[in-house]
This record gives C-alpha cells, sequence and structure tokens, in this order.
C-alpha cells in the first residue's frame, strides 16, 4: 500500500531575526483506502480549524453483511482445503494401483486395480454428496446472523472425508496383502514402462512356450499311440494273429482241466481290425448245445452268453477297432450271475442266467470262430477225430480279424481287482495265467492260416 506523506511548513508573520523554539512535530493519519496524510505543524503556525472526523457506527445490516463475508471466507478455504485432500488422496491411490498393476500384473492385478476403480467412484461419490451438503449449509448460513455452527459443521464433513479416505487406503492394503504372498519392493515409477516391456515380452515368451509345449505333448502323444499300436499291452510278449476274415481261419484250444464247471472267468486282449454284425473272440461248445459260452463282438459291443443265447449280457460302446481291449466274462452257477468287462470296468450285469446250471465236458473250445468243423476237434478230451454235428464246416461272416493274446480262464469268479490289475494297458497282466486255460501254457493250436506273432 503506497502511503504519502505531506508537511506543511510554517508560514510566519514575524520578523525574520525573530525566532520561536518549534516543539516536536505533530502527525495527523487520515483514514483512506490508499493514501495516508501525516501533517507536520508548529505550534506558532496558525492553522484553520476544522471540524473533526466523525466514524459513522455500523449498523446491524453491516455487522451481518461483514460476518456473511468473513463466513464465505473461510468456506471457501474450508472447500478448498477439503478438495486439494480429497485430490491428494485420490492420486496417491491411483499411483499405488500403478505401481501394483505394473509390478504384479495378471490375475492379480487386475483384481486390485478394478478394486481400486470402484474405491475412486466411492470416493468421488463421497465428494460430490459432501460439496452437495456444504451448498445447502451456505444457503442456511446466509439466513443467520453468526456462522460459528456452519463452521463446524463443515469440519465434521472434512473429517468425515479423511476417515473415508484413510478407510479406503486400508482395504487397499489388506487386499494387497490377500492377492500377494510374498509381495517384492515397489516399483519406482520411472521404471515402470521398462517393466511393463518386460511383463509383455515375459508373457509372450510364456505363450510361445505353451504353444509349442502343446505341440510336443500331441507329437508324443501320438508316437505313443503308435508304438502302443506296435507293441503288446500287459507285458505280453506273443499274440495270435488272424490275418482275415476266412471260415478256415481259427485257433483250437484244448484246456488243462476238464470244462464240467459251476462258474468260471475267461479274459483276453483282443484288437480288431474290422467288427462285423457278429464276431467270435471265444466259444465254447457240445454236439448237443453249440453255444454254452460266447465271447463275441457286435459293431462296438461285447456279448457275453452261458448256455445259450437266452441268456446275453451286452456292453455298449466298449469296443473299437485298431486299439487293445480287455475283455471279461464271468459267470457263477451258484447265484446265476454273469458280468461282462472291459478294460478292468464291469459295463454290464445281469442275474438269473442258468442259475444251478453246470457246464458239460467234452465240448470243442476255439478262439476266432463259433463251432468246430472239418474233422479238426479242440475238445477237452483230446481227441483228433470228427466230432458228429460239427461237419458243416465254419461261418467267414462270423471269423474274427486282428490279433488277440493274454487269453486265460479260471473255474472261478474273480474280484474286481483282480480284474483290474489283468487290464492294465502297462501292466503285467499276462504273468497271471488261468488255470483252465493259461496263456503261453495251455495248447492253442492255429489253423488255415492263424500264427502266432512277437
Amino acid at each position: 500500500m503506497n502511503t504519502s506523506h505531506l508537511t506543511y511548513m510554517p508560514v510566519s508573520t514575524a520578523p525574520p531575526h525573530l525566532s520561536f523554539p518549534l516543539s516536536p512535530p505533530l502527525f495527523l493519519s487520515l483514514p483512506s483506502p490508499f493514501l495516508s496524510l501525516s501533517l507536520s505543524l508548529s505550534p506558532a503556525t496558525a492553522i484553520p480549524t476544522q471540524a473533526p472526523c466523525k466514524v459513522t457506527e455500523m449498523t446491524k445490516w453491516d455487522k451481518l453483511f461483514s460476518m456473511l463475508e468473513n463466513s464465505q471466507m473461510r468456506e471457501n478455504m474450508l472447500l478448498q482445503y477439503s478438495d486439494d485432500v480429497i485430490k491428494v488422496e485420490l492420486g496417491s491411490l491411483r499411483g499405488e494401483m500403478l505401481r501394483f498393476v505394473a509390478q504384479y500384473g495378471g490375475t492379480c492385478g487386475v483384481a486390485v486395480e478394478t478394486a481400486g476403480r470402484r474405491m475412486s467412484m466411492q470416493m468421488e461419490a463421497r465428494l460430490k454428496e459432501s460439496l452437495e451438503h456444504l451448498r445447502q449449509d451456505r444457503s442456511i448460513a446466509a439466513g443467520k446472523s453468526a456462522g460459528h455452527s456452519g463452521n463446524s459443521h463443515l469440519e465434521t464433513l472434512l473429517q468425515q472425508l479423511l476417515t473415508a479416505a484413510r478407510t479406503q487406503a486400508s482395504r487397499l492394503v489388506k487386499l494387497e496383502n490377500i492377492c500377494l504372498s510374498n509381495p517384492g519392493p515397489i516399483t519406482p515409477p520411472e521404471a515402470k514402462g521398462e517393466n511393463l516391456q518386460q511383463d509383455v515380452a515375459s508373457a509372450e515368451t510364456m505363450a510361445a512356450l505353451v504353444t509349442e509345449l502343446a505341440k510336443t505333448r500331441a507329437v508324443l502323444e501320438l508316437v505313443l499311440k503308435l508304438a502302443r499300436q506296435r507293441h503288446l499291452p500287459a507285458g505280453c510278449e506273443t499274440a495270435l494273429l488272424f490275418p482275415m476274415r476266412s471260415r478256415r481261419i481259427f485257433s483250437s484250444v484244448t484246456p488243462d482241466l476238464p470244462l464240467s464247471l459251476s462258474s468260471f472267468t475267461v479274459c483276453l486282449w483282443a484288437k480288431p481290425v474290422s467288427v462285423s454284425n457278429r464276431t467270435v473272440l471265444f466259444s465254447y461248445g457240445t454236439k448237443r448245445n453249440p453255444y454254452e459260452i460266447q465271447l463275441l463282438l457286435s459293431g462296438t459291443r461285447a456279448l457275453f452268453t452261458v448256455g445259450g443265447e437266452a441268456h446275453l449280457v451286452e456292453g455298449r460302446g466298449v469296443v473299437r477297432g485298431g486299439i487293445w481291449t480287455h475283455i471279461c466274462g464271468a459267470w457263477s452257477s451258484e447265484q446265476g450271475i454273469a458280468s461282462l468287462w472291459a478294460d478292468g470296468h464291469r459295463v454290464a450285469f445281469t442275474p438269473g442266467v442258468a442259475e444251478g446250471y453246470v457246464l458239460p465236458n467234452g465240448g470243442s473250445l476255439q478262439l476266432g470262430q463259433e463251432k468246430n468243423g472239418g474233422g479238426v476237434s479242440g475238445g477237452s478230451g483230446g481227441s483228433e477225430s470228427q466230432m458228429p454235428g460239427f461237419d458243416e464246416g465254419f461261418d467267414a461272416k462270423l471269423a474274427f480279424t486282428g490279433k488277440m493274446t493274454g487269453v486265460n480262464m479260471w473255474d472261478s469268479v474273480l474280484t474286481e481287482e483282480e480284474i483290474s490289475q489283468l487290464a492294465l494297458q502297462d501292466g503285467e497282466g499276462c504273468e497271471q495265467r488261468g488255470n483252465v486255460v493259461g496263456w503261453g501254457l495251455t495248447e492253442i493250436v492255429p489253423h488255415g492260416g492263424a500264427q502266432f506273432i512277437n
């Protein structure tokens, strides 16, 4: 503020040779917004008489407007302060979120970023609500003579905003602790861009590595599949090959025990080339009943009969061409229960099958065909003479074509665990041999082009 000092020098009418002592100067300041006058008068100087300044007393309206002006200034200061505090808190939260996303990324980073965005939205909503309350308080304070109560309310709202900001920060820390088990050092802002580029490069490298691993896995699965097709299952060293479908191609079996059985389990591995509507795997028949025991294939189904086709057990969708499949049929006369197993799992179960029945001895047992003929016999009696009733020959439509191994037969019903062990592709099922027919021990004679292969 500029201040001008005007000094009035004394004008004397006395003669020059006369002198009067001077008292200290007198300064008079006049109130003015921009100018202050100082008068220096001498006691010997004649000063014109002026009326003293009259100070007008403030009316109650002037006092009211003055208080409102002061209240508005304090209100604006509080508003500005609260706005600055909220901006700083939101900026700090945003900065922390960016650091977390830049450092960790991934699912955790997305979760933290989403939570931070939600917190920011809540804070903005709270701020808008508080500002609206402040505007209402301003209009209320304009109609009052004092503004102390309004100021107190403003301070309360500001304290609430600060508490909400601290609460949001605490929630963010808890989310970080939950999401990050071993948090590392915070990435400085100047290195954030570099870390993001490194993370992107690492993600691209990992994606390429996953793609290559998937391709390698597919190749390995193909190689494993080809290896399994070339090698025999369950540790078997030999297999029977049925090269084509023909009425002359089959294998006869001479059991080690008589087949007058009241219970049994027969198991084998089969890898069919093609399956017709009725393809024979294992068959035992007598002159009186050529269908005492039958283990058949029909499309993708496996069929098992005891005592004739009236007692049929069927498992659907268990056989596929070109793949080794383990098939078992079990029957007990005491309970009349027949069950069919495929790859170690029971796929069919039928009660009341030939209950109380005993298989007759003296029949013919063969692989790959339904009944014996042409003067060839492989019955339990070991006779090589022609059997009456079996001289019509075989039916080529029933012949099996493919490979067969691990043919075994027991005079009892095996447990579920025993059958599961026999059905392990990479197991040692061929070492578990039956006491009626044992693979590699019982005499099996190929005919008409069937042969053993390694």
